[in-house]
């Protein structure tokens, strides 16, 4: 194992190492969404005229990668545990670079399909990153580091899109998967000139660790409950990818500036998410967390029935009366599913014993994951019926949310 290998690392060499990952995912996230909440344009612009086929193929194409992801990722793991974490990062950039360059020049939607689902036989550098990141700092600045690593997560969604949408109407769709290939190839090389896996604070896990099961770490309290929730956050939060470009474009957006749009939506979402990842800890030091999930879920109900409110607008108010709407939606969506997010993860470590860490937060890992693949699956074949509906269920599982965690979580 890398852990084995390791040598105490001074000050300088650990904070080399997490501003080298730190910088290289704020790369790969702010690269990958340059593009990807515009797929539906994109896919439109392939040939597939239909609206609900262009929701379809928008959520097969989003959804196939985090669900291959979610079921290789163990396994990248266990390379990563035997080979170094470095070189699974380096494996799956360079595979991100060359496929994002190849999408520039399909002509076919099963061709971005394709090309999504052999990212997904790659992918996984995001936690990868943040474990690279937890073995480089000291214990007692662990948290800090992997806080950093995730607030730049955050922070390249709420960029990306905006950058992505400008960019797009500069250059085109086509041209922007280039850029977003440049993107990745910088994140590679931040990792393979900065970050030196020999200087890192890892420790080896106490041998109580071996004999922790799946089924013990269910019956951690609340835990069974905290993978639902994350499910369900992660859920809602992706469902938007297929359809709200389309909705933009149906309230009646100008088609020249769907992409601006949707990309500024998509930003003010993450960005806003971030702010309540950030402010999460500080609800938490004043209130339960029943209270901050619940109300984070609540928030997130109330955004998301605001979305498909603006629907019901258009012909009766002016369109930056409905993109106001919109933003304000778009606000409450990220505050809420960031802070309840962060809540969630936060008990659910609560109540793991350090010798489990790894165990525990694996699962609560694939919850996230299959929350991320299902939903935009979800959301493309619902919204080909309906785009409107896709916000009818977002509320709902908001609002069962918000309900169950209330009225069943044991603080």
């Amino acid at each position: 194992m890398t852990t084995s290998t390791a040598r105490p690392a001074n000050d300088e060499a650990w904070r080399r190492n997490v501003a080298a990952v730190t910088a290289a995912s704020f790369m790969g996230y702010t690269g990958f969404t340059l593009v990807m909440p515009f797929l539906p344009l994109f896919i439109a612009q392939l040939g597939v005229t239909d609206v609900g086929e262009v929701a379809m193929w928008t959520g097969l194409s989003l959804g196939v990668t985090p669900g291959l992801t979610a079921l290789l990722s163990p396994a990248w793991g266990r390379l990563g545990d035997r080979y170094g974490r470095k070189i699974m990062v380096e494996r799956s950039m360079i595979s991100f670079v060359i496929l994002m360059s190849a999408m520039a020049y399909v002509t076919r939607a099963w061709h971005v399909l394709a090309l999504r689902a052999i990212q997904g036989l790659f992918a996984g550098y995001g936690s990868l990153s943040v474990a690279m990141a937890a073995e480089s700092a000291p214990r007692d600045r662990m948290p800090n580091a992997i806080g950093v690593v995730q607030t730049a997560q955050r922070i390249g969604p709420a960029v990306g899109p905006l950058i992505g949408g400008v960019l797009a109407g500069i250059v085109g769709l086509r041209r922007a998967f280039i850029a977003t290939a440049m993107f990745y190839a910088a994140g590679l090389v931040l990792v393979y000139l900065m970050y030196d896996e020999r200087a890192t604070h890892a420790f080896q896990e106490s041998s109580d660790s071996g004999r922790v099961t799946f089924r013990s770490v269910l019956a951690f309290r609340n835990f069974v409950l905290m993978m639902a929730v994350i499910f369900g956050l992660q859920f809602v939060d992706r469902s938007f990818g297929p359809v709200l470009p389309l909705w933009v474009e149906r309230i009646g957006a100008a088609r020249e500036r769907v992409a601006l749009v949707s990309g500024i939506l998509f930003s003010v979402m993450a960005l806003t998410g971030a702010l309540g990842h950030h402010f999460c800890g500080k609800l938490l030091g004043r209130y339960a967390s029943r209270l901050v999930i619940g109300g984070g879920a609540a928030v997130a109900a109330v955004g998301a029935a605001l979305m498909s409110a603006a629907g019901a607008m258009a012909g009766l108010e002016s369109r930056p009366a409905m993109v106001a709407v919109m933003t304000v939606a778009s606000v409450l969506l990220g505050l809420g599913i960031g802070a309840a997010m962060t809540a969630s993860y936060s008990a659910a470590g609560a109540v793991i014993p350090p010798g489990a860490h790894g165990t525990g937060f694996g699962v609560l890992t694939s919850a996230s994951l299959v929350g991320m693949a299902s939903s935009p699956f979800v959301a493309g074949f619902v919204g080909g019926a309906s785009l409107r509906i896709v916000f009818f269920v977002d509320v709902a599982v908001m609002g069962l949310l918000a309900i169950v965690v209330h009225n069943v979580m044991v603080d």
